[in-house]
C-alpha cells in the first residue's frame, strides 16, 4: 500500500492486552515501523519477546517520546492516562491511535481532540466495531426495521485471573458501562441516526475489591429523539453471570436482527476478548403477517465468509490509521462521535450516582 511513502516510526505505550495486539499489527504492516515499546513493568519484555526481541523497551513514556522522536504513538494504557498522553504526542507534532474511550473526563476528550486539531495531526479512536464486516452489516440491516428501534445490549464478564486485574485497574478510573459502553452506545447512535435525549441509570458494587463509591454491575438506558429506545448492562467480576452475557439485538416495526454467537457465547468465554468481536452469524426475523396472523417470510440467517479474529481487527484498525495518515482522511465525524459517545457514557455514570434521570438536551 505505502509503495514509495516512508515507514511511519511509531512508538507503542502501554503492551498489555490490546497494546500487544496493535504492536503485532505495526510489526507485520508494510508502512510501520516500531521504533520503541513503553511499560512500566514486565509486560514490553513479554511482548518483545513475542516480536523476535527486536525493539527498544522503556519505562517511561516522556522519556520514551524524546529519545525515540516517533511520527506516530499508540496509546493502550489505562483512561486516567489518555489525556496527558495524547496532548503531549500532538504537541510533538505526532498522529496518535488512542484505545477507547479518548479520556477519562469528557472535557479531557474535548481537549485531545482540539490538541490534534491545533497540532494538524491524526486522532483515530480504537472502535474496534467499526471495522468488523459483521458488525457494519448489523448497522445497515437496522435502518430496514423501521422506526422507533428497541436495542438491546450487554457484554457481562465473569472475570478472574490476569482480566480481574486488569478489570479491577480499569475500575480505579471508570466503570465498566462507561468503558465498554462507549462500543455499544456508539453503535447505538449509528443505528437510529438520531439524537439522544435522556438517560437512565443503575448500578452495584458487588465486590469490596474496588474502590468504595465505584461499582463493577450497571445498566444503563437511552432514549432517541425519534422515540427510538436502547440498554446496555455491563458487569465485571468474579461473582458475575455467564447465563446472558451476550445479548445483541435489534428491534423494530419490520422485524429484528440479532447476533447470534453460538460458540463465543459459550461457558467459560465471556473474559475473553476474543469472545467479545465474534458474530458468527446474523438472525434476521421479519415481522410481515397474512390475513391468519401467520409469518408471511421465514427467518433470514446470514452467515458471512469475512469473519476477521481480534487480532485481524486490530490489524484493519491500524490498517485504516495508515490510511488516515497517508491519504489525509477527514476524521472530523470520527473525532466527533467518540467524544458524543463518551459523554452519553459519563451522564449514564452520573445518573448512577444521583439516582437522577439525565437529560443531553
Amino acid at each position: 500500500m505505502t509503495g514509495t511513502l516512508k515507514q511511519l516510526r511509531i512508538l507503542v505505550v502501554g503492551c498489555g492486552n490490546m497494546g500487544a495486539s496493535h504492536a503485532k499489527a505495526y510489526h507485520g504492516i508494510d508502512g510501520f515501523e516500531i521504533c520503541g515499546l513503553v511499560s512500566p513493568g514486565e509486560s514490553k519484555v513479554t511482548l518483545n519477546n513475542a516480536l523476535g526481541d527486536k525493539y527498544d523497551l522503556y519505562d517511561n513514556f516522556e522519556h520514551a517520546l524524546e529519545t525515540t522522536k516517533p511520527d506516530a504513538v499508540c496509546i493502550s494504557t489505562y483512561p486516567d492516562t489518555h489525556e496527558s498522553y495524547a496532548i503531549k504526542s500532538f504537541e510533538k507534532g505526532c498522529h496518535v491511535f488512542i484505545e477507547k474511550p479518548v479520556a477519562d473526563s469528557v472535557e479531557g476528550a474535548i481537549r485531545v481532540a482540539e490538541a490534534a486539531k491545533n497540532a494538524g495531526k491524526k486522532l483515530v479512536v480504537g472502535y474496534i466495531l467499526r471495522h468488523h464486516p459483521s458488525w457494519k452489516t448489523f448497522v445497515d440491516l437496522s435502518h430496514e426495521l423501521g422506526k422507533p428501534l428497541v436495542m438491546r445490549m450487554n457484554l457481562n464478564q465473569q472475570s478472574h485471573g490476569n482480566m480481574w486485574n486488569v478489570h479491577r485497574n480499569l475500575m480505579k478510573s471508570l466503570s465498566p458501562i462507561v468503558d465498554c459502553g462507549v462500543h455499544y452506545i456508539d453503535v447505538m447512535c449509528q443505528m437510529t441516526r438520531s439524537k439522544p435525549v435522556q438517560v437512565s441509570a443503575i448500578g452495584a458494587r458487588l465486590t469490596e475489591d474496588i474502590p468504595e463509591g465505584n461499582y463493577n454491575y450497571g445498566q444503563l438506558q437511552i432514549r432517541f429523539e425519534d422515540g427510538s429506545v436502547g440498554w446496555y448492562e455491563a458487569g465485571w467480576g468474579p461473582m458475575m453471570s455467564e447465563t446472558a452475557f451476550f445479548v445483541k439485538d435489534v428491534i423494530g416495526p419490520k422485524g429484528s436482527v440479532s447476533i447470534v454467537a453460538k460458540e463465543a457465547a459459550g461457558s467459560g468465554k465471556s473474559d475473553s476478548v476474543e469472545a467479545h468481536t465474534k458474530t458468527e452469524s446474523l438472525r434476521f426475523h421479519h415481522s410481515g403477517l397474512d390475513k391468519d396472523n401467520n409469518f408471511l417470510k421465514e427467518d433470514t440467517w446470514i452467515n458471512l465468509s469475512d469473519e476477521p479474529d481480534h487480532q485481524e481487527l486490530c490489524n484493519r484498525e491500524q490498517e485504516y490509521f495508515l490510511k488516515a495518515i497517508n491519504e489525509d482522511l477527514d476524521l472530523e465525524d470520527h473525532v466527533q462521535d467518540a467524544v458524543n459517545s463518551l459523554r452519553i457514557a459519563f451522564a449514564c455514570d452520573e445518573s448512577v450516582r444521583t439516582g437522577q434521570i439525565v437529560s443531553l438536551t
